[in-house]
């Protein structure tokens, strides 16, 4: 029987399925907005307020919101990751990478790191790596990204009301 299920498979070109991966609810920068000391709750009420912007399509007063938001604390990695959500909208591939780059230090620095925020890190770098012409590799992280928190980058990218 086992032969007959092997040939099955070995004709059909069908595969075994391969670990699954348990859909994570990616995170949403109202749901911090109440953590840390008043600085940062300050801070990511700007961020919030500039994704607020960017979905009205006011891009220059988002800019102006971040540049604020990171004014009243440099290390807040939440407005960092929002702003470079901004940037790889915009097609800025290499301040989007910057940006997320600094996110990054600081969400380990401070133990924030989680899967639910590592989505956004991975997604906005895969679509920040598609922007440079490294279709390959931003294709494979944005795909990870999707099977991670499917609901939000199934389609591919992460839109401000998405993160906000």
């Amino acid at each position: 029987m086992a032969l007959v299920c092997l040939g099955c498979l070995a004709v059909t070109g069908c595969v075994a399925p391969g670990p699954r991966i348990e859909a994570t609810p990616a995170l949403r920068l109202h749901e911090v907005k109440d953590i840390g000391d008043g600085r940062r709750r300050a801070s990511t009420d700007l961020a919030l307020q500039a994704l607020d912007a960017e979905i009205k399509g006011e891009t220059a007063r988002a800019r102006g919101l971040y540049a604020r938001a990171l004014q009243t604390d440099a290390s807040n990695p939440y407005a960092y990751l929002a702003l470079a959500r901004l940037h790889a909208d915009q097609g800025d591939a290499a301040e989007a990478l910057e940006q997320l780059a600094r996110a990054e230090d600081l969400l380990r620095a401070d133990a924030l790191d989680s899967p639910r925020v590592a989505v956004h890190l991975i997604g906005l770098r895969g679509v920040a790596l598609r922007l440079e012409g490294n279709n390959a590799e931003g294709d494979a992280l944005i795909a990870r990204a999707s099977r991670i928190a499917p609901s939000v980058w199934g389609d591919g990218r992460l839109t401000a009301s998405e993160l906000r």
